[in-house]
């Protein structure tokens, strides 16, 4: 096939990547947006597998049954693994252009231009930390690694070492491409240290950032993808990672304004440490209650506000909330939720749940204006939220979370909070809202407590 046939197909995915991204920054026109997307990338697909380049595609077909293999059940993981599916996809992504790189690098490093050899460490350099980095993110979310951040004196310093040496090296291959000490060390040092940088750099984030790493690793992905189009002179590469780093780093923007944090912060401020300081507060009483007095309570409000958080996505809660949705509505009970940006590990985790369950996404409402409602409402029912709904947070100057914009739960006229325990969340210090008159403390598995207070909510219609 020609050329221009070939730069057609690769324009209309080009055209269908950008649509995808419009249209998914709405609930109407989400589906079409996903549509759209599977659509360009299939045709990104076809264009590459029509170039005239490729003789044989044997090894082609082996790496699609491979990728096929490990992409299904990866596709048919629960909701509330999507946090860690996705930075096991940055990390295929990453590993991908590192080894593009890599065999770029060795097949042409004597014919290479300073701007293509530039581009081609660039991309191995942020493939290769992304890579590592994208497998400890998701070794965090999994809790197969600690979820609280690991630390050491002199930490910062080391990283940027690291990364400092590393940038050097590349700067020298840049300069002395085929220089035998760059084709044989120095080359695949510079992909081992950036390794190496990627596990340290996630090593002291704790599981609060989470949200907001994942879309900094989207981002990372994004931009060595479209070095690597400039390597291999692929425009749509080039456009695709272009739209994947910069969505992602709008993104990353956003979730650190929500959490009223600096990138820097998030990358080398260690968040997540259990504060000693909340030996004091835990000695404090609290009230708790069971299915039977929650139940009641509820049937005397007349305005509910459910706060969902990751606790409520571990325990698969979210058909029995709307169970209970379901139940108070139809008591005349005017019920709607509030979603704080960065509830659950993911930006929008808690809005996917919800619909999966399908609740109405009218019901739905954003933190700011739920914040203007919560002094009217009655009840607000915490869901496995912890941190987003700390009042520390605004005051509190020596707290981790001080600044960060959260659900005003407590100016509403009770709360109640189903929480497993006692125990702090991500950010690793208690929350002062379990401790107040009005509030009462709901112990149990979210889904378990949920099916018992819908139970007694039929019962005694």
């Amino acid at each position: 096939m020609n050329g221009s046939m070939i730069d057609s197909i690769y324009l209309a995915s080009a055209v269908c990547f950008i649509l995808s991204l419009i249209w998914l920054n709405t609930v109407k026109t989400s589906s079409r947006g996903v549509i759209v997307g599977v659509v360009g990338m299939l045709l990104a697909v076809v264009g590459t597998l029509l170039q005239p380049s490729i003789e044989h595609y044997l090894w082609l077909a082996i790496a699609i049954v491979i990728g096929s293999i490990i992409g299904v059940p990866l596709a048919m993981m629960p909701m509330t693994a999507v946090p860690q599916r996705t930075a096991l996809s940055h990390a295929f992504g990453a590993l991908a252009v590192t080894l593009v790189g890599s065999a770029e690098y060795y097949l042409r490093y004597a014919s290479l231009a300073v701007f293509d050899m530039s581009t081609l460490c660039l991309e191995v350099f942020l493939g290769s930390l992304t890579f590592t980095a994208s497998l400890m993110a998701a070794g965090k979310l999994q809790e197969i690694l600690p979820s609280r951040p690991v630390t050491y004196k002199g930490q910062n310093i080391v990283n940027l070492g690291m990364f400092g040496v590393a940038l050097v090296i590349g700067v020298f291959i840049v300069l002395n491409p085929a220089g035998s000490l760059a084709i044989k060390i120095l080359f695949p040092a510079m992909i081992v240290l950036c390794m190496v940088f990627g596990v340290a750099l996630i090593l002291p984030i704790g599981g609060a950032d989470m949200p907001t790493v994942i879309s900094l690793l989207n981002s990372y992905a994004g931009l060595s993808a479209s070095m690597m189009g400039f390597v291999l002179n692929n425009k749509l590469l080039i456009i695709a990672g272009a739209l994947d780093g910069s969505s992602g780093l709008i993104l990353s923007i956003i979730m650190c304004k929500a959490m009223n944090r600096s990138f820097m912060n998030v990358l080398f401020g260690a968040f997540g440490q259990v504060q000693a300081s909340n030996a004091a507060l835990a000695q404090r009483a609290y009230r708790s209650a069971g299915a039977e007095e929650a139940a009641e309570l509820l049937r005397t409000a007349s305005k509910v506000m459910i706060v969902p958080g990751y606790g409520m996505a571990v325990a698969q809660a979210q058909h029995k909330v709307r169970e209970l949705f379901d139940m108070l509505s139809g008591q005349g009970i005017d019920v709607r939720f509030a979603i704080h940006p960065v509830a659950g590990r993911m930006p929008g985790h808690m809005n996917v749940l919800l619909a999966e369950a399908e609740i109405p996404y009218d019901k739905l409402v954003e933190m700011d204006n739920a914040n203007s409602d919560l002094p009217q409402v009655d009840i607000s029912l915490i869901i496995g939220a912890n941190d987003v709904t700390n009042p520390a947070a605004r005051y509190d100057k020596t707290s981790p979370i001080y600044g960060m914009p959260i659900l005003d739960v407590d100016k509403s006229r009770m709360v109640m909070v189903i929480k497993r325990s006692m125990n702090p969340g991500f950010a690793g210090i208690d929350n002062e809202l379990y401790y107040m008159d009005k509030t009462l403390m709901l112990f149990g598995d979210a889904k378990a407590f949920l099916t018992e207070l819908v139970k007694e909510l039929s019962s005694n219609r």
